[in-house]
């Protein structure tokens, strides 16, 4: 995990070698500084001169200064570094899950994902950044602090010995209690951005159902739950301070109290005030260095649980494999599906059955059903959004698992039950079709779709800006938009997944004989609840618990097929 995180550092490894070299710097400059303070003190009492007293002052202004400098440097190099490499880790998650399958999507929660490029990534950047500078300065001043404390006092030096098993013990505790807690942390991360993305996205149904009381308790609820969880945690963790502050004023009362008496017994033969005063230095010194080093232990504690969570979504391999040297053309739109069946993953029943349909290209084909009949799951395999578990889909006469899956999805435009637009003009986004379509093309794929009806009326017409998920336009405007958009990619086979549901019959009548008049060699499929949208395709397949229970035309269907006949009677009843 740590091997396949680190990687992520890439250019910044510069900077996290020059952290660790200035704080080094650093650490040494702080740890010489009591060392001259001391010998300064013995040498005031037994009397200096002042030249010697005005060079002493300047070298510990200069090394004071010095310990600065490499403070700043530290600080700036080591700042670079972990924002960078935060900045590299979200960039090869966010890379990695453009290349997931919708299967691979299915088993992360969008909140998590979320949660995992935002907060899990912050947990993670901060744990780098007291790796390369504190983990760094914590252990040297430790040792330097260490040798210059023996140095200076000799065996007294050892007292810091009864103070590390102490802090040892309350560390391993801090850190076996707080654990759990922190795996638990994050899942209630997950449904509280869970909960503000629902509420947020459905803030129109919420108001419309007056249940805003209901969601600010829902939402109370779960972020109470995080507030319970991380006060938990928090008072465990909040035990660190205090326990080193507690063994930092016990070695601190010895060494006064020790060293006191050895001075007046030895008369200052054995140790005097300078060295007194160095040994409370070097102990703040040491006990600071093991407290920043406990600090770092809980961080890490914390962060192992986000690192994991990163690691999830890097490691994840796209369970759809483009094929090496695949096929870089499609001549026609021809579709056959043979024996088909499919299941999703997290999911032990199939959602397709055995499916055998053959559609010519150019056809224009109707597929009906029910709610649940697995329509849309059928179409989503034409562009391998998931791949069958069984049997074989076939265009242009090769299996869709042999072309290349750029040149295969370019050449299937799909519009999606569920329209999206993205912040910016109306030009950008139908240009998603064709970046580089320009206003004549725009035209004639709005006129198609009948989107030039209201895009001439916007003040801005193709340069109007468009809200987030297109909230400044209707259902019906956003649907012609978006199969405006599938146009302008010139595709072999177009699918319309119940795209018409929110325009008028009118409108609807004239989208699909514009589609037949203007794109005569694209296959069309569409998928509709109402029998007036696929009436007059080529060929109607009507499915039901995920199999293909009866297929022909209008006319056929209508003579032989009772569950048609019972559709088509209730939708015209008067």
């Amino acid at each position: 995990m740590y091997k396949k995180l680190l990687q992520s550092i890439r250019e910044y490894k510069k900077y996290s070698i020059e952290a660790s070299f200035y704080v080094s710097c650093e650490v040494i400059m702080e740890c010489i500084i009591p060392f001259i303070v001391a010998k300064l003190v013995n040498q005031i009492r037994a009397g200096i001169n002042f030249n010697e007293l005005i060079f002493n002052g300047i070298l510990l202004i200069i090394m004071a200064f010095m310990s600065l400098l490499f403070g700043i440097l530290a600080g700036n190099a080591c700042s670079t570094a972990s924002c960078g490499f935060a900045k590299n880790l979200r960039n090869d998650m966010f890379k990695n899950i453009q290349k997931f399958s919708f299967d691979n999507i299915d088993k992360f929660s969008t909140a998590s994902l979320v949660t995992r490029l935002t907060t899990d990534v912050t947990d993670v950047q901060q744990a780098y950044m007291m790796i390369i500078r504190t983990a760094i300065r914590g252990p040297l001043m430790l040792i330097f602090s260490s040798v210059m404390t023996v140095i200076m006092a000799g065996k007294i030096a050892f007292i810091f010995l009864i103070a590390a098993p102490f802090l040892a013990f309350g560390l391993i505790y801090i850190i076996r209690k707080s654990m759990p807690i922190f795996k638990i942390l994050f899942d209630e991360y997950d449904n509280l951005n869970n909960s503000v993305q629902e509420n947020i996205h459905g803030i129109r149904v919420v108001k419309a159902f007056v249940r805003e009381d209901f969601e600010k308790n829902k939402f109370a609820e779960v972020s109470g739950d995080l507030c319970k969880e991380f006060t938990s945690a928090e008072k465990i963790i909040a035990l660190n301070n205090p326990l080193a502050q507690f063994s930092l004023y016990v070695v601190m009362i010895f060494i006064l109290y020790y060293g006191t008496y050895k001075i007046v017994i030895s008369n200052g033969l054995d140790l005097d005030v300078g060295q007194i005063s160095s040994l409370i230095t070097y102990s703040t010194q040491i006990l600071g260095s093991l407290m920043r080093l406990s600090m770092i232990f809980v961080m890490i504690t914390l962060a192992r649980e986000s690192a994991l969570r990163i690691f999830e979504v890097l490691n994840e391999k796209p369970n759809l494999i483009n094929p090496v040297n695949g096929l870089k053309k499609i001549d026609n739109g021809s579709i056959e599906f043979h024996n088909v069946s499919f299941k999703y993953s997290n999911n032990n029943n199939f959602a397709l059955r055995n499916i055998n349909l053959k559609i010519a290209s150019g056809q224009t084909v109707g597929i009906l059903g029910g709610t649940g009949s697995s329509k849309s799951t059928l179409i989503q395999l034409i562009p391998r959004l998931y791949d069958v578990n069984e049997g074989f889909i076939k265009i242009s006469g090769h299996d869709v698992r042999e072309y290349d899956l750029k040149i295969l999805r370019n050449n299937v435009a799909v519009v999606l039950q569920k329209n999206v637009l993205f912040s910016g003009t109306v030009r950008e986004n139908l240009q998603w079709g064709d970046k580089y379509a320009d206003e004549n093309k725009l035209n004639w794929a709005c006129e198609i779709s009948c989107a030039s009806e209201f895009i001439n009326k916007l003040p801005e017409k193709f340069n109007t800006k468009i809200e987030q998920n297109g909230t400044n336009l209707s259902g019906g405007q956003k649907q012609r938009l978006c199969i405006a958009r599938a146009l302008l990619k010139n595709p072999k086979i177009l699918i319309l997944d119940d795209s018409t549901s929110a325009v008028d019959t009118h409108t609807d009548a004239i989208i699909r004989k514009s589609l037949r008049e203007n794109l005569p060699d694209v296959t069309k499929i569409i998928i509709a609840q109402r029998i007036l949208s696929v009436m007059d395709s080529d060929k109607i397949f009507l499915m039901d618990g995920g199999e293909i229970i009866a297929e022909g035309t209008h006319e056929n269907l209508l003579k032989n097929n009772k569950i048609y006949g019972e559709i088509y009677t209730s939708q015209h009843r008067n």
